[in-house]
């Protein structure tokens, strides 16, 4: 498609979006910013195995929107047992974006078949520190090599009717103390390092960018306005939507909505009904509901 069409079927693709957000109570529009699985689902229906089935968030019945699935990664497609592809490090050796788009197309045909329709598997944080937890996850250290890689990726995984969601945005490049480091950097070095990969890949058409865990100057991400609704949506022109990383990224349900978290994932804590009450305080204005449904819808 040439960009004249691909701005026409956007432009009515959020012109259907808002006729549908129109439709919907204030109820029925959190709704679709929540995720439905819980930590005791997942260590005691399924047994303690993680995303053993695709894990749902949203969704209208009443207007026929399905629910996002999502299904994890970055090797593979995590459930039912999807094939092993090798580690994302690996692949990122190789520097073979051909071959990345291929892997990213077979990872999408396996999401399907399990009735998934989201692939969590785009990660793409710098590997700063070689002691880093997830190493194997991403595919390396310079932002060109990785941005590269992992928009090859989405590619190949879009093309067959699976969102892609780009993480960990941003700053995320340790693990074990990911719940509580505040990362702090100067803008040169943000724009320069860690930021520009997070861009090619969604400038490559990704649906969706996860928040996460950690802190950038003092802010945790997920309630992070500059890096969410500054750069992400208005500098860059995002199209798509926005999730938390699980649990525990969200802490504050005011702070997090209107920094432009658009989905709290995999479960509702914050969100939910203490969210309908903080639009119902005035806490939250109801337009910022407003913009996260029709993100979602679109």
């Amino acid at each position: 498609m040439d960009r004249t069409e691909i701005t026409n079927r956007l432009a009515a693709y959020d012109k259907r979006a808002r006729e549908l957000v129109a439709h919907m109570s204030l109820e029925e529009k959190v709704n679709l910013m929540s995720g439905k699985r819980s930590m005791w689902s997942i260590y005691f229906r399924d047994g303690g195995r993680y995303n053993k089935v695709p894990y749902p968030a949203g969704g209208n019945e009443r207007l026929g929107v399905p629910p996002l699935l999502f299904c994890d990664g970055p090797r593979g497609l995590v459930p039912n047992h999807g094939t092993s592809f090798p580690v994302t490090m690996q692949r990122g050796a190789s520097f073979d974006v051909e071959l990345e788009e291929r892997v990213g197309e077979a990872i999408a045909k396996e999401i399907r078949a399990v009735g998934g329709n989201y692939f969590g598997g785009v990660c793409i944080n710098l590997l700063r520190h070689p002691a880093g937890g997830r190493a194997q996850e991403t595919y390396g250290e310079d932002p060109f090599h990785v941005g590269q890689m992992g928009a090859a990726l989405v590619r190949g995984v879009q093309r067959h009717n699976v969102m892609a969601c780009v993480k960990h945005y941003a700053l995320n490049n340790q693990e074990t103390a990911r719940f509580k480091i505040d990362v702090t950097c100067d803008e040169r070095t943000l724009r320069e390092v860690y930021l520009p990969h997070f861009k090619e890949c969604l400038d490559a058409g990704a649906a969706s960018a996860m928040g996460a865990y950690n802190k950038f100057r003092g802010v945790h991400c997920c309630h992070n306005a500059y890096l969410l609704r500054t750069i992400l949506k208005e500098e860059w022109g995002f199209y798509g939507f926005v999730i938390s990383d699980f649990f525990w990224a969200v802490r504050d349900t005011v702070k997090a909505a209107n920094a432009g978290c658009d989905i709290e994932m995999a479960h509702t804590k914050y969100y939910g009904k203490r969210l309908v009450r903080a639009v119902q305080r005035g806490d939250v204005p109801e337009a910022v509901i407003d913009e996260a449904a029709r993100r979602i819808v679109r």
